[in-house]
């Protein structure tokens, strides 16, 4: 894997057109002494496939205003940036998925006896209604966004969705899909593979997270006989692993704006808490703080700003 230094003078590890899973991703990464991808007792757990038919974009008070202002979202460096929002029916549907593919003949009483289990392993940041990148967080369906990219950047046509790169930071793991008006050659076309950590199909992106635990205390054991996962706990010290999560980069050249309704935006806006890590020097306002600014910026909405829930009880 190359490295480089991305725009917050942090380096990455990067794997351009692949999207590497984590068996791939050691074998590439075995010279670089990662102390979390390079650990060997982490305990079973699941990796479902999740169907995810929306985007959300975090942002801090600087940002939120340039929404508004241009009633849309810039691109950072020519890309605009996104990231799955998996819902809770996107956990129940994976869960069941995951089942199904583990125990494809279960009877009608092994099915009632199935507890649910994938929620309790959902503990990386990808699941967390906290935000590391600012207080707002706008929540869009993938149709609407794709939609808008192709009638103001496509002409009308479809936008072109490719495997853009695999990157690496010291815990975490990012696997970003590139959309663009046209192919780059540089990149495979991202189509339907079965076997592909991150895919797209019927208006919904598919992602076999490799990772979906941050803080490993709990362990996945399958019971063939009774045709039933049963969730423990880890007997021994609790770990911490590398965690996964799907990106989107839109390309965007400088001064354009994918732009939408500005009362739309607002419908689809929430108030997001500070989560463990920070990516922004912005200060972080308190809710009180975010209502009073947002309603700043919109006066005629008369619905207040929501706090943004946890995915699971």
């Amino acid at each position: 894997m190359e490295k480089r230094l991305n725009t917050r003078k942090v380096a990455e590890r990067y794997k351009t057109g692949q999207h590497l899973n984590i068996e791939e991703l050691k074998e590439n990464c075995r010279h670089l002494d990662n102390r979390y991808l390079d650990k060997d007792n982490i305990p079973d757990y699941p990796r479902p496939e999740f169907h995810v038919s929306h985007l959300k974009h975090d942002t801090a008070s600087s940002g939120l205003e340039g929404i508004y202002r241009d009633g849309g979202f810039r691109g950072n460096d020519s890309l605009l940036w996104w990231s799955l929002a998996v819902k809770p029916e996107d956990i129940t549907a994976a869960e069941a998925r995951f089942l199904e593919k583990t125990f494809p003949d279960r009877t009608e009483e092994q099915v009632k006896n199935q507890e649910s289990f994938l929620g309790r392993f959902a503990t990386s940041p990808a699941f967390s209604e906290k935000s590391r990148m600012g207080s707002y967080r706008f929540t869009l369906s993938l149709e609407q966004i794709l939609e808008a990219y192709s009638q103001q950047f496509c002409a009308g046509a479809q936008p072109v969705l490719q495997v853009y790169e695999t990157v690496l930071y010291k815990q975490e793991v990012m696997y970003v899909v590139l959309v663009g008006t046209k192919a780059d050659p540089r990149y495979p076309s991202l189509g339907n593979n079965p076997n592909a950590v991150c895919a797209y199909d019927d208006g919904r992106f598919i992602w076999r997270s490799q990772a979906m635990c941050e803080t490993h205390r709990l362990e996945m054991n399958l019971i063939p006989g009774e045709k039933r996962i049963k969730v423990e706990l880890w007997p021994y010290n609790h770990q911490f692993y590398v965690w996964d999560h799907f990106a989107v980069a839109m390309r965007i050249n400088p001064g354009q704006v994918l732009k939408f309704d500005r009362d739309e935006l607002r419908r689809n806006l929430t108030y997001c808490e500070l989560g463990d890590l920070k990516l922004t020097l912005e200060e972080m306002p308190d809710f009180a703080e975010a209502q009073e600014h947002v309603n700043t910026l919109w006066p005629d909405v008369s619905a207040p700003l929501e706090k943004e829930v946890p995915l699971l009880p």
